[in-house]
């Protein structure tokens, strides 16, 4: 056993445990392990049962579920995948980037903590698992574990379905960790500097300026809004904060949402409508980014960089400029290094 003792004070014949150390996991939405058929399937399968994200009665959504659209999706889905698909690590873009993360953030860590840290990532659905990784932190010695759910507002359908997932995991373990998660950082400096910094990074590259800068964040049901889900609200002040770090014009900003799914009424203004209105409207050169997400996936890499961007060109745009997700950027995770810190205090000196 890898960096095993003999508890102080035990009998001589006492097996070796590990040494005691705190846990940080990180925790990202998801990814097929595949585009093919089946792989597809299993990853939207969870996906779409989960209840935090589609609210519905089992027994209305299921049956919809299992035929009609695990019949049909995972061949779009899976066409969507393999535009953006990862081919030289045969993964994801999300699994690539948040691996990336994972790096960068034990190396900071281990400089502020030392080895008294393990760091390790996992997803909410797909792999690896919430539940594996908790159970090797577990093994590992890890008495005390910071989950920490990279969604910088808060929504039921993120960061409360993740904490699920890893409070789930605990209910297997003989002895658990004490444990604390991390908290939306969606107003915190560091957090909209990071922002701000690469707006005007992608900016610095470009001829002209743009009209106006884009913030799209994934959508949810109003209705969710309605039972006080406060998504909304932090995703505004998101784009507030960063027009005042900026120093921008109210004109030169906006909030909008995407990912609508289903009949019902999502959070307004719809990104792929709203790009369209603003080409219509002659404001021919925009750009777009993604405050929501932390890493680059397929909601930003083909949703918004394919599918948004052909809106806007076809309704008359001329220049949409795609800035990318925070990633792995050094001011990001310094930004989440903080928070992490911040949360840790009390556990470790």
């Amino acid at each position: 056993m890898t960096d095993a003792i003999r508890p102080t004070h035990s009998a001589a014949d006492h097996p070796a445990i590990p040494r005691e150390k705190v846990g940080v996991l990180i925790a990202n939405l998801g990814t097929p392990d595949s585009t093919g058929y089946w792989d597809m399937r299993r990853y939207l399968g969870e996906f779409l049962s989960d209840k935090r994200v589609i609210d519905y009665p089992a027994w209305k959504w299921q049956p919809i579920l299992q035929t009609v659209i695990l019949g049909k999706r995972p061949f779009t889905s899976g066409k969507a995948y393999r535009s953006i698909w990862n081919t030289e690590a045969d993964e994801s873009p999300l699994l690539t980037i948040t691996k990336q993360q994972h790096a960068k953030l034990t190396a900071v860590l281990a400089e502020r903590y030392g080895d008294n840290v393990m760091v390790d990532y996992c997803m909410r659905y797909g792999n690896p698992s919430t539940a594996s990784r908790v159970k090797a932190m577990v093994q590992a010695g890890c008495t005390r574990i910071l989950f920490c759910p990279l969604y910088p507002q808060y929504a039921g359908a993120t960061t409360a379905t993740a904490n699920d997932q890893f409070f789930r995991a605990l209910m297997q373990e003989t002895w658990q960790p004490a444990t604390r998660t991390l908290p939306p950082y969606f107003d915190t400096p560091d957090y909209i500097g990071a922002l701000a910094e690469s707006v005007t990074r992608a900016y610095a590259k470009l001829e002209h300026e743009p009209d106006i800068l884009v913030c799209s964040y994934h959508g949810l049901p109003k209705r969710y809004l309605m039972q006080g889900d406060p998504y909304h609200c932090q995703c505004q002040k998101t784009t507030r904060l960063l027009k005042e770090r900026l120093a921008l014009p109210d004109d030169r900003i906006m909030t909008t949402f995407q990912s609508r799914f289903g009949p019902e009424e999502w959070l307004q203004p719809y990104t792929v409508e709203e790009v369209a209105r603003l080409a219509q409207a002659g404001r021919k050169r925009i750009a777009i980014m993604a405050p929501a997400f932390s890493a680059d996936c397929i909601e930003t890499l083909e949703e918004i960089n394919e599918e948004i961007r052909e809106s806007f060109l076809h309704a008359g745009g001329e220049s949409f400029t795609y800035i990318p997700c925070l990633n792995d950027d050094d001011a990001h995770i310094a930004a989440l290094a903080g928070q992490i810190e911040s949360n840790l205090a009390g556990w470790l000196a």
